[in-house]
């Protein structure tokens, strides 16, 4: 591991510290509940959409978690203002573990791809293509 490496990890760790876009929409879209019941972690993701009904205007999350798990959805959170449904859903594994910069082992997976699982089963809620109350990382 390099120097690049030790960056990432401390864009991770100011993202656990000081997540962006934490808290909740007073009126949003769509919100949606998981967990990792592995570890323990849980977020909460409420999403605004535009008035297309196809653009992520405004994400806010909250939950508990882990440092990969809370700065994953931070990052995440960021990233997807501006994407539309579609995009979402073609999120991959690879395309947050990209995201955080390092490598994750498999165990760990599910804490980086939390965030992601919840928002896009929110989306498909909203959408009536999917029927759960909340997500679990198990499943």
């Amino acid at each position: 591991m390099g120097l690049g490496s030790d960056m990432y990890r401390q864009q991770i760790l100011d993202h656990y510290k000081n997540p962006r876009n934490y808290g909740e929409l007073e009126d949003p879209d769509f919100t949606h509940v998981g967990e990792n019941p592995s570890c323990g972690d849980t977020i909460r993701v409420d999403v605004a959409l535009a008035d297309d009904e196809e653009t992520i205007e405004t994400v806010r999350f909250t939950g508990d978690g882990c440092a990969i798990s809370m700065a994953s959805a931070s990052m995440l959170s960021e990233r997807l203002s501006g994407m539309t449904i579609e995009e979402l859903h073609e999120l991959e594994t690879e395309d947050i573990t990209e995201m955080l910069g390092v490598d994750i082992s498999p165990m760990r997976v599910k804490c980086a791809v939390l965030g992601r699982q919840v928002t896009q089963d929110g989306a498909k809620i909203h959408r009536g293509e999917l029927d759960v109350d909340r997500t679990r990382t198990e499943d």
